[in-house]
């Protein structure tokens, strides 16, 4: 089959949702190049808008990294896009032949990828639909980018010809503001690849379910097991650290694609971790972090029409770990005034014990007299100075001395009546031997 009298097509490549790729022979020009031709559509009237917006966009691309445009035109009715033949297999049969990859393999994919990338934001072109089967590789090697069908202008918004809140892409590869509804631009196409790299290095997408709204929700709500975790041996953690800023879940946290070519290709995937890119926004979401591979309580999105912004994250998360350390601060002020008003009042005490008058030196002498019959204390043994305050220790001597007193005044007591008995006894005896003289 001859196109436009020069593309003979030989065989069908490749087939799509809204083209067929062909393997053609450029009869011209004496070169192989693939044409791609759009397949009929009755349910989409902008499917021959998109086909040359497709076209337009490529074709302002001059990349080794992104699949070239050699013509384009229409022929029996059909439009056709003659590109550049890639000789070899797309990232998607890579992973279904082999599986993962090597972290040298992928690192250099990651380098070509990031740096294709960045040639179509510099030209405002946002891809929106990174994925392993957009991306080829060639005989030696080199990745290149391809099938611009979906991606749009950044200074033109409507050229994506996309419904109002419609989300376009593949749900396995897609960034979170874009989840929300929100417009996409380069971070998102970072993000998505970053989940190619993901899948890259250990044979599954970091987030993964039944369906593409569960899907969604984990892009927004739960963070990726680290690939270590899962197993993939050899794996620098430089590459794992840079691999997770990729998929940082706002788009001012993540490198620009620019930035991830270099890193790459300078090797430096290689070394100790690299800090991740500084945050120039509040990036948190409030509350507990998620752990590692863990998926948040479920939440309710306006999907796909959902336009408001979400809410910012980080700055509780921020505001928080800031006041810790007055808490502590405070806590510290706390425990110093205690221990001051502790030693103020143990020093008061020692004063009150020191200066204290011994109130043993106040009771009355000892005396030999015999106590009156009915004694009454004395005041100093019934009530406490006016000038002190009796003490524990002070009221302890006075109630010894008066048990020592009392013993002293018991004793003297029966020594004189034994004095008195003996003088009574002596006094029997004189008046008998009065009697007897007398007789």
């Amino acid at each position: 089959m001859l196109i436009a009298g020069r593309y003979r097509l030989s065989e069908s490549i490749g087939r799509g949702g809204m083209g067929e790729v062909w393997r053609a022979y450029d009869e011209t020009l004496g070169r192989h190049v693939a044409v791609k031709l759009l397949l009929p559509q009755d349910t989409d009237p902008t499917a021959t808008s998109r086909f040359r917006l497709e076209a337009q966009t490529a074709a302002r691309i001059d990349h080794p990294n992104v699949v070239g445009v050699r013509d384009f035109g229409e022929h029996d009715n059909q439009l056709y896009l003659v590109m550049e033949l890639v000789e070899g297999d797309s990232l998607a049969r890579l992973l279904a032949h082999s599986g993962a990859q090597p972290a040298e393999r992928v690192a250099l994919m990651a380098a070509h990828a990031a740096a294709g990338l960045a040639a179509a934001h510099r030209q405002g072109i946002v891809h929106r639909d990174i994925k392993p089967g957009n991306l080829m590789l060639d005989a030696d090697g080199t990745l290149k980018i391809g099938d611009f069908g979906i991606a749009r202008f950044m200074d033109d918004p409507g050229a994506a010809l996309t419904a109002t809140g419609q989300i376009v892409g593949t749900s396995l590869y897609l960034a979170p503001e874009r989840a929300l509804g929100r417009p996409a631009g380069p971070p998102s196409d970072v993000y998505s690849l970053g989940c190619v790299l993901y899948q890259l290095l250990t044979g599954r997408p970091p987030f993964n379910a039944d369906t593409a709204v569960a899907i969604l929700h984990q892009h927004l709500d739960a963070a990726p097991v680290p690939p270590r975790e899962l197993g993939v041996a050899g794996l620098p953690p430089a590459f794992e650290s840079y691999l997770l800023s990729l998929l940082a879940k706002e788009p001012e946290d993540r490198p620009a694609a620019q930035q991830a070519a270099d890193w790459f290709a300078g090797g430096a995937w290689r070394g100790r971790p690299q800090p991740l890119p500084e945050a120039s926004a509040p990036a948190a979401p409030a509350g507990r972090r998620s752990r590692v591979g863990e998926t948040s309580n479920p939440t309710t999105y306006m999907l796909p029409s959902a336009q408001a912004s979400p809410p910012g994250r980080g700055a509780p998360g921020r505001a928080h770990s800031r006041s810790r350390p007055r808490a502590r601060s405070g806590t510290r002020r706390a425990l110093i005034t205690v221990a001051a008003a502790a030693l103020f009042i143990a020093a008061m005490l020692l004063g009150m014990l020191w200066f204290s008058p011994d109130t043993t030196t106040a009771e009355h002498p000892k005396t030999d007299a015999p106590p009156s019959p009915t004694t009454s204390a004395s005041p100093l043994d019934s009530s406490p100075s006016p000038l002190t305050t009796p003490t524990l220790a002070t009221e302890t001597e006075t109630t010894a001395g008066r048990e020592e007193r009392r013993e002293e005044e018991k004793r003297a007591q029966k020594q004189r009546e034994q004095e008195r008995q003996r003088a009574a006894q002596q006094g029997d005896d004189g008046d008998d031997d009065d009697g007897g003289e007398d007789d």
